[in-house]
């Protein structure tokens, strides 16, 4: 569609979209920009710097180094008013995600986190290229003023005026001291930069301006120089002012000498850094910090973990990691203003119960929690602390009148320094969190390596689901169904397997809950439908004489509410010409138990069509044998639990009087039994004296190919 008339087009592809972001990032630094380009052309000059930006933001492993050049290349390009780095850094953090954060793979909290952190980077790049650029026309100037002094000794007149106008008038500070430290002479800027009185500067040695922050190699690079062995050093270095404050400041230390080459003054030129350190400073706490909570965030969190897990043979380290049971639901009723305020509250909470040296409390994002303990102990240690957690957690929280009772569940992680990564310890915590929560929340679970490599596994069967039906990785085996009078195959049950490529043949039990959870089940159950089908059209072909062999299909209860059943059903009956009377469709008893009209109107009316309804499992749940007269059901399948009782001599006689009971029921609501489990030949005697009418188990065959059924079906089972 076309912009409306007077708006600017929405960009459409990522060139689009970062030559916009260009766009808005021109306009806001160029009024403040010494250059003789053209704001089109400036906006050229940056592009490449957007598109940089744009890669360091997707860059994986990340990478800030391409901020720290964009802001090295704003100052190159004559971009060096402060408000131009406060308008970039403002551009960044508004515009940078929404123009170039795209990607399918890509997370909003860990873009902005990224963000964050160019910010950072950005801001040191233009701070150290504008210190360097300083540095560089004001060392100058010092050499010239100090120059213009020695010539003044034979052209005095001529030249103090000049040296003066040069040394007072310097942006940066400029001192002067003797060998021995002595400072002789300090320029205006340096008295300002220390409090404004000269006094508490000229006269005074250099080696009273010591601070405990100094970097251990300053005062061995001054003694160095005084001695002559080297021409000048450079470094970060603090002071105290006189009224107790601090001044940060980037020294720069040269050795003067005189006309044979003697060493003769010291000259020291001193850029205030103290208010670009607070930036820094502010810019580093907001990329390590959560906004909402105050507390240390992922990047923070993962910092630490990283230190604690590098930190030697001998160390330990305890891991909690907390997720809200039903923070969701607070969300969802009473708002998300009030689900920042419980956050708010439970983070104050968690950070009062790590305050033990070398314990820490991060979140990593929605309500998502770890605290971190360090040092002996820990494996004590760590469940003191998920104890004190549960505990803070359990006072109620007042929020808008409400009491509100917060609970939690939290993954323990325990063990040497060294032995994994912070992405395993992590992935293992938050398994071993959804363990707890499995339990029912409100407590903690320790670790468990066995645990976890079932969580792992499952979790790659779930991945890899949907690659694995459209490669073909499943296929179906088929158990007979034996009537019990005459032992001639009746039909047969298709069960399906998964041929996968690392773990081998799995049966439906590793990959069907997959299934139902990733919604993954109602094509597979398509599949299976339609395979079954045309194998069962095959069989009848090839045994006309003995009447079509019918199949029995399972549904799970997703496909039950699928919209799509009866048609699917009709369509692959249609296109395979079997027989509706041929198809066997069987629902567990558990997920029938309460099923209203809606939920059985499309099994009446498969019904209705001659397809067979089974009732599978029968028994093993919450049995309503009255509701058995609203079920469209035609079978009734025994669960394999009934049939274990009759494995002994004698048979179970329990056992026996609730199947007679069943079959009893069963043929007088004129439902077909079938019994499962059977795997001897004494128990499918007592079946078929009870009255049952078929069965299945591995008396009569195991599941397997689909040709094994036709040639049982040529001759007795058994």
């Amino acid at each position: 569609m076309p912009a409306a008339s007077g708006e600017p087009a929405e960009p459409d592809g990522p060139e689009d979209r970062l030559r916009r972001f260009a766009t808005i990032w021109s306009r806001a630094i160029f009024p403040v920009t010494a250059t003789s380009m053209t704001r089109p052309e400036f906006e050229r000059h940056l592009l490449p710097l957007a598109r940089e930006l744009r890669g360091a933001l997707h860059a994986l492993p990340f990478d800030p180094g391409a901020a720290q050049r964009a802001g090295e290349a704003l100052v190159a390009a004559h971009c060096t008013d402060p408000d131009a780095l406060s308008r970039t850094l403002g551009v960044i953090e508004s515009y940078l995600v929404l123009y170039c954060g795209g990607g399918e793979r890509a997370v909003p909290e860990e873009l902005r986190a990224r963000c964050s952190r160019l910010q950072h980077a950005l801001a040191a790049g233009f701070a150290r290229a504008l210190r360097e650029r300083t540095r560089t026309e004001q060392e100058a100037i010092a050499r010239s003023a100090l120059t213009a002094r020695s010539s003044a000794e034979q052209a005095l007149h001529a030249t103090e005026a000049r040296f003066r106008a040069v040394f007072d008038g310097a942006a940066i500070g400029i001192g002067i001291a003797a060998l021995d430290g002595t400072i002789l002479e300090v320029n205006d800027t340096l008295t300002r930069m220390f409090g404004g009185l000269e006094h508490h500067l000229r006269g005074h040695r250099v080696s009273e301006w010591g601070h405990p922050e100094d970097a251990p190699h300053v005062w061995r690079l001054y003694e160095e120089l005084v001695r002559g062995e080297r021409e000048h050093y450079r470094v970060e270095k603090p002071f105290y002012r006189g009224d107790g404050t601090v001044l940060w400041t980037n020294l720069t230390v040269s050795l003067l000498r005189d006309t044979d080459g003697n060493p003769q003054y010291q000259l020291a030129l001193m850029e205030d850094t103290t208010e670009r350190r607070l930036l820094n400073l502010r810019l580093r706490y907001e990329a390590t910090h959560d906004a909402l909570t105050g507390l240390p965030n992922r990047t923070l969190f993962f910092e630490r973990l990283d230190k604690a897990l590098a930190a030697g043979e001998d160390a330990r380290f305890g891991l909690c990691y907390l997720d809200l049971d039903g923070f969701k639901a607070i969300n969802d009723s009473l708002g998300h203003s009030a689900g920042d305020r419980l956050l708010v509250e439970v983070a104050d909470r968690l950070q009062s119960c790590a305050t033990a040296p070398g314990e820490m409390v991060a979140r990593l994002g929605g309500d998502e929690f770890v605290a971190l303990t360090t040092g002996p102990g820990t494996a004590r240690a760590v469940e003191e602390l998920a104890h004190r957690i549960l505990a803070a957690l359990a006072v109620p929280i007042r929020l808008d009148g409400r009491e509100l009772t917060v609970r939690g569940s939290i993954g323990i992680v325990e063990g040497p320094a060294g032995e994994r990564g912070s992405a395993e310890v992590l992935r293992s915590a938050d398994i071993t969190m959804y363990r707890a929560k499995a339990a029912g929340g409100n407590r903690f679970e320790r670790a468990d390596p066995e645990a976890d490599a079932r969580a792992i596994t499952r979790h790659g069967l779930t991945n890899a689901l949907p690659a694995a039906l459209d490669r073909g990785e499943f296929f179906i085996e088929y158990q007979p169904l034996v009537h019990l009078g005459d032992g001639s195959v009746h039909g047969a049950e298709a069960l399906v397997r998964w041929c996968h490529p690392q773990h081998g043949v799995l049966g439906p039990d590793r990959f069907i809950p997959l299934a139902e959870h990733t919604g993954l089940i109602v094509p597979l159950g398509r599949w299976v439908l339609q395979e079954a089908v045309r194998q069962a059209r095959f069989w009848s072909s090839r045994h006309a004489d003995g009447g079509p062999l019918r199949i029995n299909v399972n549904l799970s209860p997703t496909q039950l509410h699928h919209p799509g059943l009866v048609a699917d059903t009709v369509d692959v009956l249609e296109r395979s010409g079997l027989e509706p009377g041929a198809l066997c469709l069987e629902v567990t008893e558990s997920a029938l138990i309460g099923a209203d009209d809606d939920l059985l109107k499309p099994l009446r009316q498969l019904a209705e069509m001659g397809v067979d309804i089974a009732l599978d499992d029968f028994g093993t749940g919450y049995s309503n044998l009255a509701n058995l007269r609203r079920l469209p059901v035609s079978v009734l399948k025994l669960d394999r639990s009934f049939t274990r009782g009759m494995q002994t001599e004698p048979a179970d006689p329990v056992d026996l009087k609730i199947v007679e009971g069943i079959v009893s029921l069963a043929h007088s609501l004129e439902l077909a039994v079938t019994v499962e489990g059977v795997e001897t030949g004494a128990q499918a005697e007592q079946l078929r004296r009870i009255g049952c009418d078929t069965a299945q188990g591995w008396y009569y065959a195991r599941p397997g190919a689909p040709d094994r059924i036709h040639s049982l079906a040529l001759s007795d089972a058994v």
